[in-house]
C-alpha cells in the first residue's frame, strides 16, 4: 500500500489546536498526539517525522503504541499507516548531519520496539525523505550509509566468536527506500537523469518522487512554481515509462494559494490542478484552521483519489516551459530583493508555531540569483500577506512580454490560476505601496513594479469587489500593521499579524 495523504508538521497553521499542551507551539510530545490525532481522528495515512531542521523524538513508535494500543493492533504501522522520517541532507545541513546518523539508527530500534507487539516482523518505519535532492549522489549516501554504516556494523567482531548483534540484536530491516524532495528547478529540469541513474545502482521495485511547492514559489514565483510541478509530474510519468518502474509522485503543498492552495475548502480545486499526483501533503493549517469535519471530508475525498490527467508535453513546450519561468523569475526575484528587509523585519513579529531551529536560506537554498537574506517559504508567504502584499501577484506583470503561444500553454497548464490569484488579491492594500516605501525607503521603481503587477491583474484576471467584512477587515489590519511598525509598537504587530491569518485560515 502506499499512502495517498502525509500528515506534516509544517508551521503555516493560525490557530492552535485545542489539544497542544502550550497555547503557542507544538513541540515534544505534542507531536506524538498529533501523529496519533492524525492516524485516528483525521484518516491521515501516513506522518512525516520531521529530523530536518528541528529536534525530533527517535522513540516516537513506542509512544505511538502507548496512546492506543488497540488501535495499533487493528492499524498495522508498516503496513495500514506509515510514519516516514524526514532527515537532514548532510551534504547541505553541516551543523546537523549527525543527526542523520542518530535519525537512521532509530530505524532498527523501532523495529524491536514494534515487533515485540506485533511479532508480524514489519517494519514501521523503512522510508527516508531526503530534502534538497539535487543528484543521484545525494541519494546514494543515505542508503549506503545505512547499510554499511549500520546494518552491516552488527557483524563486527567484538572478542573471540562474539559479534555485535550477539548483544545487540539483528540489524532489521535490512534496507531502506530514499523519497528524494526535490525543491529547485535545475533538480526539476534534471529529474529524469537523477532517477533514472539511482535505479540503476538500487533497482527498486518502485519510486516516491516527492515535488515542492513551496520553495519553488519563493524561489521563483507562484505562476513558475506551478508550471515546474506539472513539468516534474509529465518527466516522472516519461521515467515510469522507460526504466518499468512504478512510480508514486507526491506533492507537498500547503493552504495558501502561493504555496499550492491545497485546504480543506478547496480540495476539488486543488486535486484537478495537480491531479497528477499520488501522495498529497496535509500541513498544519489544513488540519487546524478548518472546521473538523471538513479536514476529515477532505482527507477522505484525497485517500479515494486515483491520479488521472497525466501532462503531456512536447519538445518545444518544454522549451517553453523554461523560457516562460526564467520570464517571471526575474521580474519577481528584482521585487523580493528589494522587499528583503521589509519581509525580515516583520518576520521576527510572526508566531512560532513549532519548536524549531533558526533555518535561513538564499531564496529557499536557490543556488542562482540574488544577495537577499530570507527566512522559509511560510514566513515569507506570511510576512507580504501581514504587509497587504500577497505574494502571489509578484511578477504577473512579465506576462504582458509573453507570446500569444506562451499565454496559451500557462493556460492549459495552470488551470486555476485566475481563481487562485483572485482569491489572493482580495487582501491587496494599495496604502500598503505609500508605507513601504516610507519605513523601508523601498525604490519608487519596485514600487511601480508592484502596482503594474497589480494592474495586470485588474485589466486581465479582475478583483473581487465584493469583499466580505473579514476581507476589508484584513485590509484595514494590513495598514494599521505598518502604521504600529512605524511607531514601534510592536505588540500591537503580533496582534495584527495574528488576526489577520485568522481571517485567511494560514499564517503563511
Amino acid at each position: 500500500m502506499i499512502p495517498k495523504t502525509m500528515s506534516t508538521q509544517h508551521p503555516d497553521n493560525a490557530r492552535m489546536p485545542e489539544w497542544s499542551n502550550n497555547r503557542s507551539v507544538i513541540k515534544n510530545d505534542d507531536e506524538i498526539e498529533e501523529a496519533f490525532i492524525s492516524f485516528k481522528n483525521l484518516g491521515i495515512k501516513e506522518v512525516m517525522w520531521d529530523a530536518e531542521g528541528k529536534d525530533v523524538d527517535t522513540h516516537v513508535i513506542r509512544k505511538l503504541f502507548a496512546k492506543d494500543n488497540n488501535f495499533f493492533n487493528d492499524n498495522v504501522l508498516g503496513k495500514n499507516l506509515f510514519l516516514t522520517y524526514r532527515v537532514p541532507n548532510p551534504l547541505i545541513e553541516g551543523a546537523e548531519r549527525k543527526i542523520l546518523n542518530e535519525t537512521l539508527n532509530s530505524i532498527p530500534l523501532n523495529y524491536d520496539v514494534a515487533n515485540r507487539i506485533y511479532n508480524k516482523n514489519i517494519a514501521p518505519i523503512f522510508e527516508v525523505i531526503l530534502p534538497f535532492t539535487t543528484d543521484y549522489r545525494s541519494m546514494l549516501n543515505i542508503v549506503k550509509y545505512y547499510e554499511k554504516a549500520i546494518v552491516r556494523d552488527e557483524n563486527i567482531n567484538l572478542y573471540d566468536d562474539v559479534y555485535l548483534r550477539d548483544v545487540t540484536g539483528e540489524v532489521l530491516p535490512k534496507k531502506i527506500n530514499l523519497i528524494p524532495l526535490i525543491e529547485d528547478k535545475d533538480s526539476i529540469y534534471n529529474i529524469h537523469d537523477i532517477i533514472e541513474t539511482y535505479c540503476k545502482y538500487m533497482k527498486p521495485d518502485h519510486m516516491r518522487i516527492f515535488i515542492a511547492r513551496s520553495d519553488p514559489a519563493m524561489n521563483y514565483g507562484m505562476l513558475p512554481a506551478t508550471l515546474l510541478a506539472k513539468y516534474a509530474s509529465f518527466k516522472i510519468k516519461k521515467l515510469e515509462e522507460d526504466l518499468n518502474i512504478k512510480m508514486y509522485p507526491m506533492l507537498g503543498a500547503g493552504s495558501s494559494p502561493f504555496r499550492g492552495n491545497l485546504g480543506p475548502l478547496n480540495i476539488e480545486n486543488a486535486l484537478n490542478e495537480y491531479n497528477s499526483y499520488y501522495t498529497y501533503t496535509i500541513q498544519s493549517a489544513f488540519r487546524y484552521d478548518y472546521d473538523n469535519n471538513a479536514v476529515k471530508r477532505a482527507v477522505d475525498c484525497i485517500n479515494k483519489h486515483e491520479p488521472s490527467d497525466y501532462v503531456e508535453l512536447d519538445g518545444y513546450e518544454e522549451d517553453s516551459i523554461k523560457n516562460i519561468i526564467n520570464k517571471y523569475s526575474i521580474r519577481f526575484q528584482k521585487i523580493i530583493e528589494s522587499l528583503a528587509s521589509a519581509i525580515n523585519d516583520i518576520t521576527v513579529y510572526l508566531p512560532k508555531r513549532r519548536a524549531r531551529k533558526l533555518h535561513i536560506g538564499l531564496f529557499g537554498y536557490s543556488r542562482q540569483t540574488g544577495t537577499a537574506k530570507l527566512p522559509r517559504a511560510i514566513s515569507f508567504v506570511a510576512a507580504l500577506y501581514s504587509m497587504g502584499i500577497p505574494p502571489e501577484i509578484l511578477g504577473l506583470a512579465s506576462l504582458n512580454d509573453m507570446s500569444e503561444q506562451e499565454i496559451s500553454l500557462i493556460g492549459r497548464l495552470y488551470k486555476n490560476m485566475d481563481y487562485d490569484i483572485k482569491n489572493s488579491t482580495k487582501y491587496f492594500n494599495y496604502d500598503s505601496l505609500r508605507l513601504l516605501k516610507d519605513i523601508w525607503h523601498i525604490d519608487g521603481d519596485i514600487i511601480n513594479m508592484i502596482r503594474d503587477d497589480m494592474k495586470y491583474v485588474e485589466n486581465n484576471i479582475g478583483v473581487p469587489t465584493d469583499n466580505s467584512y473579514n476581507t476589508d477587515k484584513h485590509i484595514l489590519f494590513s495598514t494599521l500593521l505598518l502604521l504600529a511598525f512605524k511607531d514601534k509598537k510592536f505588540d500591537d504587530v503580533k496582534n495584527y499579524i495574528y488576526e489577520m491569518g485568522l481571517i485567511r485560515k494560514f499564517m503563511g
